[in-house]
């Protein structure tokens, strides 16, 4: 997926509320706020960043898929006119309006 991004392949995006997530379990990894705050400014260079607008969180309240968090990462997308979510987690998004894939079932599109 990071080479795939890196070449260009297609343009990658992750929601601002995804990028302290990313932080908090890297930061356990490595205990290293410095280190951290290298690996999130990589991933930075090779995403852009898309913002969670409020009403997008109203919109999830109501929303059919029953992960609040995950309601809000489909209702951001919406708002942004992204193609497709990637995600390890499928069974969270089976009522997304927005199409939803596998990571390896996204690269092997790519190909």
């Amino acid at each position: 997926m990071f080479l795939a991004t890196a070449n260009k392949r297609f343009s990658g995006f992750i929601t601002a509320k995804s990028a302290t997530d990313i932080y908090y379990l890297t930061h356990r990894y490595t205990h290293n706020d410095k280190e951290t705050r290298t690996i999130l400014n990589t991933l930075f260079g090779l995403f852009d960043l898309l913002d969670t607008a409020g009403m997008d969180c109203r919109r999830a309240i109501s929303s059919d898929i029953s992960d609040f968090e995950d309601a809000v990462m489909v209702e951001s997308a919406l708002q942004c006119d992204i193609d497709c979510i990637v995600t390890r987690n499928l069974k969270d998004y089976t009522k997304s309006s927005v199409p939803v894939y596998a990571p390896s079932d996204f690269l092997n599109m790519l190909n």
